[in-house]
């Protein structure tokens, strides 16, 4: 795999010592269960998958780069590079500016923006009508385009199941930045709808299934499908593409339930008319970060600590999973946690943060489940490990790891 040449700063020391030491008793990552790190009285469980994936380094890489050899120019990001407030506030001081918030709300008119400036397109990927105003503008869209490539391969994936007559449902947020570039690669080649999660899937199902109203789809999914989309003809033959950074079993669960639909409407003898297999479009990284997190669960934790961006998608995710079993605090740095007895942790159901008192129970022995999203650098998590420590008798870090092996 290509490297990239990610600012030192980002690296970690504890963390790389963890990954490396992976890497040279797992090289082919057939085994997912955590790396356990024994700091009496801390015990640390930290995930065997995490932190930047490919897609990150690689649009850190161009951004920095970007930066570096274009010092007499404008430089301009469409949105946040990606959903970390540490990578994106650096790159803010260092004279990028934003044309739009992570919604897609204007920040700078394109009338602010020239032929003479420089436009990089985040790791999320943009929009056709996005990338035409840009190439109207004469602003070069291929060099500084860091669209990760395996979105992209789901807008291929898409493409050739329109050229198919498929109808697209995208698995996402139809707020986020990478599903609105995928729906907009989508539609020019069939019609697309996107789904949010199963709840609506069903609602789906049974307007194909016409035991709803036709009529209510358009009401329910308003503002989510494409022009023209007729649920008399857009809903007999339909393939599954998603947001990559969505659960993967949830996308799974999503084309499953599709495929019983079209069965149960079509019969099991006309299956291949009516649905594609389209698992091929689910990302790597998310894979294994989600895979790893899972194995984490079945070890035992007092509680887990998830780290990244709050509008990081997979990184909510992650804190969705772990839910299921432990008490789980989702925060973007190390000063969030306050102190041995308080933590400012973000909510993802109320999307707010509260300060939690007595988070770490009141043990000789505490063991907790550590993980980060793919757009969080390793030396953040470093410094959570080393704010965790502090409130032990742990002195020496490079001891200790190298007593355990590590």
């Amino acid at each position: 795999m290509k490297n990239f040449e990610i600012p030192g700063y980002y690296r970690s020391s504890i963390i790389s010592r963890i990954k490396k030491y992976r890497q040279l008793n797992d090289p082919r990552k057939k085994d997912f269960s955590p790396t356990v790190l024994e700091f009496s009285p801390l015990r640390l469980l930290i995930a065997r998958h995490f932190g930047f994936c490919y897609g990150v380094e690689n649009a850190i890489n161009i951004a920095y780069k970007t930066v570096e050899e274009n010092s007499s120019k404008r430089i301009f990001l469409l949105s946040e590079i990606i959903h970390n407030p540490l990578v994106n506030l650096d790159l803010q001081s260092r004279g990028v500016q934003f044309i739009m918030d992570t919604y897609g709300n204007q920040l700078i008119n394109w009338d602010k923006i020239s032929c003479d400036d420089i436009v990089i397109i985040p790791a999320f990927g943009t929009t056709l009508e996005i990338e035409k105003l840009l190439k109207d503008k004469n602003i070069d869209t291929v060099s500084c385009n860091t669209t990760c490539p395996f979105v992209e391969k789901v807008w291929n994936r898409a493409k050739s199941l329109g050229e198919d007559n498929y109808t697209i449902i995208i698995h996402g947020k139809a707020n986020h930045e990478e599903t609105r570039a995928t729906f907009s690669h989508s539609i020019l080649n069939a019609p697309s709808l996107i789904v949010r999660d199963m709840e609506e899937v069903k609602i789906l199902s049974k307007i194909i299934l016409n035991e709803i109203d036709g009529n209510e789809f358009y009401t329910y999914f308003k503002d989510k499908y494409s022009d023209g989309f007729e649920i008399t003809k857009s809903l007999h033959r339909v393939g599954v593409v998603n947001q990559t950074t969505m659960l993967a079993g949830e996308t799974q669960m999503i084309a499953d339930y599709l495929k019983e639909t079209m069965i149960k409407k079509y019969g099991n003898e006309n299956l291949k008319e009516h649905f594609a297999d389209t698992r091929d479009t689910l990302c790597y990284a998310t894979n294994d970060n989600q895979n790893a997190t899972i194995e984490l669960m079945k070890e035992n934790a007092d509680f887990a600590i998830v780290i990244g961006g709050y509008n990081s998608s997979n990184t909510s995710h992650l804190v969705e999973l772990l839910e299921n079993k432990f008490t789980t605090y989702f925060i973007s740095d190390a000063d969030k946690i306050i102190n041995r007895n308080l933590i400012n942790s973000y909510n993802i159901h109320s999307q707010n943060e509260i300060i939690k008192e007595n988070y770490i129970p009141l043990k000789d022995r505490i063991t907790i489940a550590i993980t980060s999203g793919a757009s969080c650098p390793d030396v953040v998590v470093d410094e959570v490990l080393v704010k965790l420590l502090s409130f032990t008798n742990v002195l020496d870090t490079e001891v200790a790891l190298k007593s355990m092996g590590i």
